[in-house]
């Protein structure tokens, strides 16, 4: 498992997700987005998962819980390009509205327009 974080605003982080996504590699994830949540500048993230091969519920788990914390800043998700299977997933856990096929800069562009809009 490979992953990047990049703040491309103030209050916009992108995490890159390559490889698989298992209960091993989940909690260094966890720490380094919930650190930057709780820092609070982060109001909005996008999961770029187009590098992703596979995911575990607790990936599924990772999402929903950074979901939560984002909740106290009225933050936003995105889930950019699931494969197929992880579509499915999503679908079930009741993820499916904050799906997007998209660029990266198409969905950091919707972000703005959200927020300025």
């Amino acid at each position: 498992m490979h992953f990047q974080l990049e703040m491309v605003t103030r209050e916009t982080v992108v995490v890159r997700l390559f490889g698989e996504l298992d209960h091993h590699a989940v909690e260094q994830i966890r720490a380094k987005i919930s650190t930057a949540i709780f820092q609070g500048a982060v109001t909005t993230i996008i999961w770029n998962l187009e590098g992703l091969s596979f995911m575990d519920s607790s990936g599924v788990g990772l999402v929903l819980g950074r979901m939560r914390e984002l909740e106290a800043v009225a933050g936003r998700t995105i889930l950019l390009n699931p494969s197929p299977t992880m579509r499915k997933v999503f679908q079930f856990s009741g993820l499916g509205p904050w799906m997007m096929d998209a660029t990266e800069e198409e969905a950091i562009d919707r972000v703005r327009g959200i927020v300025n809009g």
